[in-house]
């Protein structure tokens, strides 16, 4: 991965969490969407943070063995160098002492490496671990932006069905229903009334007539014994 490449990385990183995701989100016609395509660059770069740390940690590790290296050869020509004192070759004493000085600044050098990149892994683990807080608050709000919508979307269509049911041909054709049913039950129940009624009238008529037969009876009885104490 080259300086650029780096360098672009680290952009967007800081656009994205330095970004404030309520004011994005008002701006946009349809903040799901974009919610969505936010994601997906969060991920995206987070992969790549990823991968340019493990790269960082890589060349660390190739630096710190390297370091190691020189070390042990460090120690080898200090062993030499004491050797050729012990035994008096002190020009070959001098020229492994050169060679540990070449190591020696090497080392430094190299140590050198190693903080910087130990700085720079260590800023690559804080970015990947704000990049990460930051895209599990989108993924947060994503979720109650859907819930939001779902809940929208049902009570919309509720009232959208209250509304109908409350002055549609519907609701009027019930209305009617319900006033037909009361007239049908009116209706038996008068035709209840006037079955009873009508049997009730014929008795009643039964027993006026055996009354008047009776009476009749009675006065043709009166009469017929009146007339027979006239003769």
């Amino acid at each position: 991965m080259t300086q650029e490449d780096n360098m672009s990385i680290f952009s967007r990183f800081r656009d994205i969490v330095n970004s404030n995701i309520n004011d994005i989100l008002d701006k946009v016609e349809d903040p799901e969407k974009m919610i969505r395509l936010m994601i997906q660059e969060m991920e995206d770069t987070l992969v790549e943070l990823k991968s340019s740390c493990a790269g960082k940690m890589a060349s660390k590790a190739e630096i710190n063995r390297e370091k190691e290296y020189l070390e042990k050869t460090l120690e080898r020509w200090d062993g030499r160098a004491r050797l050729a004192i012990e035994k008096n070759r002190e020009d070959l004493a001098r020229e492994a002492l050169l060679e540990k000085k070449n190591s020696q600044n090497q080392i430094d050098l190299l140590a050198k490496d190693l903080d910087h990149f130990t700085t720079l892994i260590d800023e690559c683990k804080s970015n990947i671990l704000q990049l990460e807080q930051k895209l599990e608050e989108v993924r947060q709000k994503h979720k109650l932006l859907i819930q939001r919508g779902r809940h929208a979307a049902e009570t919309k269509q509720a009232r959208t069905v209250l509304r109908q049911a409350d002055g549609t041909q519907a609701f009027q054709r019930f209305n009617d229903l319900e006033k037909k049913v009361e007239r049908m039950e009116a209706e038996a129940e008068m035709s209840g009334f006037g079955i009873s009624g009508s049997r009730d009238s014929s008795i009643e008529h039964e027993f006026d007539k055996l009354e008047s037969e009776t009476e009749i009876d009675e006065e043709l009885a009166a009469l017929k014994k009146s007339m027979k104490g006239k003769e």
